[in-house]
């Protein structure tokens, strides 16, 4: 396989598991920061 095509699957499958772990924990982390926001202050959880 020549050298250029493997660094660019290796860049690529990166930023695909790095965007994957990205989503993985930052979408729970915005609705437990909503749920909270809901029950100290009051806020509606669709702002």
């Amino acid at each position: 396989m020549n050298v250029g095509m493997l660094i660019i699957a290796i860049i690529g499958g990166a930023a695909g598991i790095l965007s994957t772990l990205y989503l993985l924990f930052s979408l729970p982390v915005v609705i437990v920061w909503k749920i909270y926001r809901r029950i100290r202050f009051g806020y509606s959880l669709y702002s």
